[in-house]
C-alpha cells in the first residue's frame, strides 16, 4: 500500500508544483489565495474513498486569511455506501510563513446505505475544528500544509463521525 501511495503523493506535489512555480513573482498584490486537497484510500472488503476540497480565501493582513470552502467524498465497500457533501467556513492565521493556526465551521449532508442490512440514512452534521499544522514552501507563495484539526462540537455516540481529531494536508496558493 506504501509503495501505491507515497509515489502517488509525490506526483500530485510536483504537478502542484510545477502548475504554481511557472508565472509567479516574488511581489504579491493580489489578495487572494486558492488551494484545497484531495484523497484517495483503498481498504479491505473492497473498499474505496475518493475526497476535493478546493477552497477560496482572502488576505485580510499579511498573516490572516479567512474564506469558503467545500468538500465532497464519497465511499464505497461490499456493505457501504456513502456521499457526504459539506460547506465550510475558515479563518487561518500564519506565523512567519511556517506555521498556523485555524478554525474552520463546517456542516455536512451525509447519504449513507448499509448494503447488508438495506438501511438508509440522510444526516446533517455540524462540526467546529480548532488546531493548526506546519507550512512548506512549494514555490514563490505556494506552500504545502500539514496540521491537527478538533472538532470541539464532537460527541461520542452523537456523531457520525468515530473522533474528533483529523490530520489535514492540502495546498494554498497565494500567500
Amino acid at each position: 500500500m506504501k509503495k501505491f501511495i507515497i509515489p502517488l503523493f509525490l506526483m500530485i506535489s510536483g504537478s502542484v508544483f510545477s502548475q504554481v512555480a511557472v508565472g509567479t513573482t516574488s511581489e504579491n498584490n493580489n489578495r487572494w489565495t486558492f488551494g484545497g486537497g484531495i484523497g484517495v484510500g483503498f481498504g479491505s472488503n473492497s473498499a474505496f474513498y475518493l475526497s476535493a476540497s478546493p477552497r477560496v480565501g482572502y488576505r485580510l493582513t499579511d498573516d490572516l486569511e479567512g474564506g469558503v470552502a467545500g468538500s465532497i467524498s464519497w465511499q464505497t465497500s461490499d456493505y457501504y455506501r456513502s456521499t457526504m457533501f459539506g460547506v465550510d467556513s475558515f479563518v487561518n492565521y500564519y506565523i512567519a510563513r511556517t506555521f498556523y493556526v485555524g478554525a474552520n465551521f463546517q456542516h455536512y449532508f451525509i447519504n449513507y446505505k448499509d448494503k447488508y442490512y438495506d438501511y438508509k440514512m440522510n444526516e446533517e452534521e455540524s462540526a467546529l475544528y480548532l488546531g493548526g499544522g506546519y507550512m512548506q514552501r512549494i514555490g514563490n507563495n505556494s506552500f504545502m500544509q500539514i496540521g491537527l484539526m478538533y472538532n470541539v462540537l464532537w460527541k461520542e455516540n452523537e456523531s457520525i463521525f468515530s473522533t474528533g481529531l483529523i490530520p489535514t494536508i492540502g495546498f494554498v496558493v497565494g500567500l
